[in-house]
């Protein structure tokens, strides 16, 4: 069932109707003055038929000049071919107006009798060739030539009315009868390409309406009726004045058609746009394309100079006279340019938006963040000055690096909270220099306001989370994890490093005679010193297990001099836990190993619960060592000390057999570091 909303072809069909019959009451008023001869009355009146051939030639000269004048402009060889067609219609239908008996010769001769239908037959050749599609460049090298086919155009009808009137053969003479049989059968070639004419000009409009297309097709029907009227005729009676009046008809209707184009463009400069050929019907599409993007590019910047309506004017006025516009097109043209503006203008703002959770970043602090907030407001904004207010005991404070501009003195004002967690963190104010700010303007700020809020939160969230993060992890570990996620999955890759053992000799004595809350309270003070220690020298806390603790130089992020840094942070750590356990009666003291070699670096355990760690050699070699050690001493392998032997000051202690070797391990007591 058809909606009531839904357009209904019965009143196309209706108008289409209509148009035919008016199309086709020339022709029935033709077979009925031809078949009842009674009524082909004549009527000779000599003035008027002078004046009313004059007329609609005067009409066809006045088109066929601003037809030509359009394919100029538009380099279009549709427009041109048309321009021909109306000039040659228009110079052949003055030398029959010349024809006239009493005018200029005494008596009719063929030139001027057969004047019309010669326009006509060679007019009908331009329509046809007019509905065919010119390529861009065809088109252009035919408007080159234009000058050349005009004025050889002009020199033929010229040549025929001279021809005319001086009375030379062949045209001297009045029209022999044997000439009516060519003459019809160019009739009837003329009607052929007329109507050749009015069927691709009607596939044109199905794909491109156009009130000037249906103007020139039935503009080709009534001419090719005139054509057929013309050869059927009897001179001075009805019908012959019939052709008359459809030759008036059809230039009369193109003229109508052109004057109402010009009444709603308000220029004569896009009356026959319509009627152009695909190609130039999309360069016109991209001028106007060109002509709006200009014109919005030029309204956002004059809004953001602060230009006046006045300037704006006189911008839009300039920019209508470059691209050839009407001052109706123009005033259309700025409409749509100022909504284009708007549009632009909302989506730009709307874009800052997207950008703020952008610049939310774990151990990005609050002031920074507000920074970049106002780097982006500042380039989306614009002409609107934004300035941040952060709460602070002695009040609220506006930064210089929290503002987008100077301050105006004058113009709408827009403040709001900056609400975080309920709590108000501080204020943003906007400022509209000389204008006010509109409903719409109010939404994409209160936005905003919430947007800078969230982050906010966001950024005191990330902080939270990142301090609990690295109490639980070493920071190398956490920043790595941080930035490629993909460091967590399970398994790793072999890595040459340099480990470290350490625990406390004497703790399990100690433990066994103090209550936990001291045994705690010693282990979190002997680490409290020896964790900052081994950071400090670019280690990596793997794990604490009990009293002991083991630590890796070069992994995760490879460092260079890993063995030197290792030792300086054994050493510095022993002399720091002396300094501790000096102070208490058999309080623990560390001792230390050191090995250097390759290890497989990763993470250890299952999809549910997962470590840092790292596994080898090297590492075993590191922890036996430590066994070896005397408190407040450091073991050093023999892969270490070659690294580091020209910086080092070792007591070698031999060959040691350790724990799981089937091999004595070389093994160096570290004394001292060169130029510590």
């Amino acid at each position: 069932m058809t909606s009531p909303l839904t357009p209904r072809p019965a009143g196309k069909l209706i108008r289409v109707g209509v148009w035919t019959a008016h199309l086709a009451l020339p022709v029935l008023v033709l077979w009925l003055l031809l078949a009842q001869p009674h009524l082909d009355v004549v009527w000779e009146h000599r003035p008027s038929h002078f004046w009313l051939v004059l007329s609609v030639a005067a009409i066809n000269v006045a088109l066929s000049f601003q037809v030509l004048r359009a394919a100029r402009l538009r380099e279009d060889a549709r427009l041109l071919v048309v321009g021909y067609a109306f000039m040659l219609a228009a110079g052949f239908l003055l030398l029959h107006a010349l024809a006239t008996p009493g005018v200029i010769v005494g008596q009719p001769n063929s030139g001027f009798e057969i004047a019309t239908p010669v326009g006509l037959a060679l007019a009908s050749v331009f329509f046809a060739l007019a509905s065919v599609e010119f390529p861009a460049e065809t088109s252009r090298r035919l408007v080159n030539r234009d000058s050349v086919v005009r004025w050889s155009l002009v020199t033929l009808m010229a040549l025929w009315g001279a021809v005319s009137l001086a009375e030379l053969p062949p045209l001297a003479r009045a029209l022999p009868e044997q000439a009516v049989g060519p003459i019809r059968w160019m009739a009837v070639v003329a009607i052929g390409a007329y109507a050749l004419a009015c069927v691709r000009f009607f596939l044109v409009h199905r794909r491109k309406p156009s009130v000037m297309l249906i103007a020139l097709i039935t503009a080709a029907a009534l001419l090719a009726e005139a054509m057929a009227t013309i050869v059927w005729a009897r001179n001075w009676h009805l019908s012959w004045w019939l052709w008359h009046l459809l030759m008036a008809a059809a230039f009369g209707f193109v003229a109508y058609s052109a004057y109402s184009q010009y009444k709603r463009e308000g220029a004569a400069s896009g009356i026959f746009d319509g009627i152009v050929t695909r190609e130039t019907a999309a360069d016109i599409r991209q001028e106007y394309g060109g002509a709006l993007e200009t014109l919005t590019d030029t309204l956002q910047r004059s809004s953001q100079a602060g230009m006046t309506d006045q300037d704006l004017d006189l911008i839009i006025t300039g920019l209508g006279a470059r691209f050839s516009l009407s001052e109706g097109q123009t005033e259309v043209l700025a409409r749509a340019a100022r909504s284009l503006a708007t549009e632009r203008d909302q989506a730009r703002r709307l874009g800052a938006l997207a950008l703020i959770p952008t610049e939310t970043w774990v151990e990005r602090n609050e002031d920074d963040l507000l920074a970049g907030v106002a780097a982006i407001v500042s380039s989306r904004f614009s002409p609107d000055v934004m300035r941040i207010g952060v709460n602070t005991v002695e009040g609220t404070v506006f930064p210089d690096r929290l503002r987008t501009g100077p301050w105006p003195a004058d113009g709408d004002r827009y403040t709001r909270d900056i609400s975080v967690g309920g709590q108000v963190a501080g204020v943003i104010e906007f400022a509209r220099p000389h204008a006010a700010f509109r409903p719409q303007d109010h939404t994409i700020m209160d936005t905003l306001v919430a947007e800078i809020g969230i982050a906010v939160e966001n950024v005191r969230l990330y902080g939270q989370l990142d301090t609990l993060f690295r109490t639980y992890l070493s920071p190398d570990v956490a920043d790595s994890l941080r930035a490629d996620p993909s460091q967590a999955e399970l398994g790793g890759s072999i890595a040459e490093l340099t480990a470290m053992f350490a625990d406390l000799r004497g703790f399990t004595t100690f433990s066994e005679t103090s209550d936990p809350e001291a045994v705690m309270s010693l282990l979190n003070s002997y680490f409290a010193v020896a964790v900052p220690l081994i950071l400090e020298h670019g280690g990596t806390i793997v794990q604490f297990v009990g009293d002991a603790l083991l630590a890796v130089f070069d992994a995760p992020t490879p460092r260079r001099g890993h063995q030197l840094r290792a030792a300086r942070a054994a050493l510095a750590m022993q002399q720091a836990i002396a300094e501790i356990a000096g102070e208490g009666d058999g309080a623990p003291t560390f001792r230390i190993g050191i090995n250097t070699g390759p290890a497989l670096v990763g993470n250890i355990g299952a999809a549910e619960f997962r470590s840092f760690n790292v596994v080898g050699d090297a590492v075993n070699i590191a922890s036996r060592l430590e066994t070896f050690a005397d408190p407040g001493t450091v073991l050093i392998g023999e892969s270490t000390y070659r690294a580091i032997a020209d910086e080092v000051v070792v007591t070698p202690m031999g060959p040691l057999d350790l724990k799981g070797k089937g091999d004595p391990v070389v093994a160096y007591r570290l004394d001292a570091i060169t130029g510590i």
